[in-house]
């Protein structure tokens, strides 16, 4: 058995009294894949908020890197929901990674030159590592609002990359990212999970994309949650018994699922819905 990035039993969390998901059991263990899946205000935000000690748990245990949530969050990488840089924006792609390093103290990026806490040859040797990680070394010196979406989306992973944390956490990173871009997304992401041994949970609106890389999903619907192999959540039978009304998940030629329900099909998967 790996060890566990984050492990939550019979967990339930409320907001201004609300209930937002009770006896929600899961575990993500080091080096896996997995997504959060679920419709609008179904919980995944909160989630996160949970994981990162931001909103303790109204009932039941979480332990994320072996601790109590919030104890490690130096070991936790994240990238918050976000639809990219517009071309005003000239900082470099290089020094947007180096703000990972030494952004959160400082404010801005060191000069590798400068001695000191992160002003090191060895933070600069670590950024160009991590940048050849996600494959950006032929762009990383452009300003970031010149690039495109993937390209920027590579340089952030970069970023949340660069303290070697043990778990990243991606909300919504592929919401601005045509489809091609998604799937090549995920597909770094994976190789990430395995070289680096990083547990990854990304929040997604729609699975498809990113479905043949997946380890595990965890899908909110309401007010629990179901987690385990895409092929396992994502069926009629799970389905229907989140949302209480009858789904039907079938598999389209090219592989792609299309969930359909009464009286509407779950939006997780239809960008009429995002």
């Amino acid at each position: 058995m790996t060890p566990a990035a984050v492990q939550l039993e019979r967990a339930e969390a409320v907001i201004g009294g609300r209930s937002i998901w009770r006896d929600v059991s899961l575990t993500v263990g080091e080096g896996e894949f997995v997504s959060v899946l679920g419709p609008n205000g179904a919980g995944k935000s909160t989630l996160l908020k949970a994981i990162l000690g931001l909103l303790p748990l109204a009932a039941g245990r979480a332990e994320v890197l072996g601790d109590r949530p919030g104890a490690h969050n130096e070991r936790i990488g994240y990238l918050p929901q976000r639809h990219g840089f517009d071309s005003s924006t000239r900082v470099r792609g290089a020094d947007l990674v180096r703000l990972g390093l030494d952004g959160g103290r400082w404010g801005v990026p060191l000069p590798s030159w400068l001695p000191g806490v992160n002003g090191s040859h060895a933070a600069g040797a670590r950024v160009r590592e991590v940048i050849e990680l996600v494959g950006a070394g032929s762009y990383a010196h452009r300003s970031i609002g010149d690039l495109s979406g993937g390209e920027q989306q590579r340089l952030l992973i970069a970023a949340a990359l660069v303290r070697r944390p043990r778990l990243l956490i991606l909300d919504e990173p592929l919401d601005s990212l045509d489809l091609p871009n998604q799937s090549t997304v995920a597909a770094l992401l994976q190789r990430i999970c395995r070289s680096e041994r990083v547990a990854v949970r990304l929040v997604a609106h729609d699975v498809n994309p990113i479905q043949p890389y997946l380890d595990r999903v965890v899908y909110f619907a309401g007010g629990a949650a179901a987690a385990g192999r895409p092929e396992e959540v994502i069926s009629s039978q799970t389905l229907s018994r989140l949302y209480g009304v009858p789904i039907e998940v079938l598999r389209a030629s090219d592989g792609r699922l299309v969930v359909v329900g009464q009286p509407e099909a779950p939006h997780v998967h239809t960008e009429r819905h995002a």
